[in-house]
């Protein structure tokens, strides 16, 4: 099974040295991925609109820059987004930062996208929210059509393209893996049919997260695809909410039991959210690393992998 780490952003408060050090740690215990989240701007509450899930306040580094600063900080390990809120992106854009970043990173890149849930950050970004999930299919095509074709020509209702090029190409051309997030009809729908994976979502319980896979299978079948070619992630707990969530990363049998839960469904990859370590009690950067490290060698004991040491 592979490890992927989410960055947690509140790193940055120890200074960019200290971003550099966790990147580079993570990498060097022996992780498989760092990813990162994606917001652009956090509503707050207001007359006529849900109240946000997080703080309106939480600090989140700009994926691509925070990708760009740690590719060029570590050697091997993956990249991904965890993921990119892709419909309120203009998508030619996407295909250029991504591009740069997997040729910078010498091909390490993982795009994670989903359609978000957040009306007001689009609202901000002056994006459309209502029409995302036909934006997100459309997009995904464009993003290929960049990563593979020396003319891109695209017929599309939001985002026609004619006789333009993109150069340079990323390293793992129009194969540069994009997975899907989410878990609505829709979510499973495009994982079924142009998803090379799924990156699931730990709000969902065991029963549904198989009926998922179970749909996902049939749909990509249906459709003439290898259901087995299709990759499955699943976070191990959803980002805190409550006190209870928060305390999640500080028991190591809890954390451990789950992955080997996880690991159980079928699922190939897991994800470790550091932001919620740093919650749990490990409140600085080097606390993390200690943390990480431990959880790591734990994690490879009971989902498989080399352990440090």
């Amino acid at each position: 099974m592979k490890i992927s780490v989410d960055f947690p952003s509140v790193a940055h408060r120890e200074g960019t040295d200290k971003v550099a050090a966790l990147g580079q740690a993570i990498e060097a215990i022996g992780y498989d991925e760092i990813a990162v989240f994606d917001h652009v701007t956090m509503g707050y509450s207001a007359p006529g609109r849900p109240d946000s899930r997080y703080p309106p306040r939480m600090p989140v580094l700009e994926a691509f820059v925070l990708m760009t600063f740690l590719a060029a900080h570590t050697t091997t390990i993956g990249l991904a987004t965890e993921v990119l809120v892709l419909p309120q992106r203009q998508p030619a854009l996407v295909a250029k930062q991504v591009s740069a970043i997997d040729v910078l990173s010498n091909g390490r890149v993982r795009l994670g996208v989903g359609v978000g849930w957040q009306e007001s950050e689009y609202e901000s970004l002056q994006a459309s929210y209502r029409d995302r999930g036909r934006r997100m299919d459309e997009a995904i095509a464009l993003l290929r059509a960049y990563f593979g074709d020396e003319q891109v020509d695209f017929d599309s209702e939001y985002y026609p393209t004619s006789a333009m090029a993109m150069e340079p190409k990323p390293v793992q051309g129009r194969g540069l893996p994009i997975w899907i997030g989410g878990g609505s009809a829709a979510a499973l729908r495009r994982v079924a049919s142009v998803g090379d994976g799924w990156m699931g979502s730990a709000i969902l319980d065991d029963a549904t997260i198989i009926e998922s896979v179970q749909t996902i299978r049939r749909q990509a079948e249906a459709r003439e695809r290898d259901p087995d070619s299709i990759g499955l992630q699943m976070m191990l707990q959803p980002p805190p909410t409550n006190e209870a969530g928060k305390r999640f990363y500080g028991d190591l049998d809890a954390v451990a039991a789950r992955a080997s839960s996880v690991a159980a469904l079928g699922f190939e990859w897991i994800s470790v959210n550091a932001t919620s370590v740093f919650q749990s009690g490990a409140r600085s950067v080097d606390a993390v690393i200690d943390a990480l490290g431990t959880m790591h060698d734990r994690l490879r004991i009971e989902v498989g992998g080399i352990a440090r040491g």
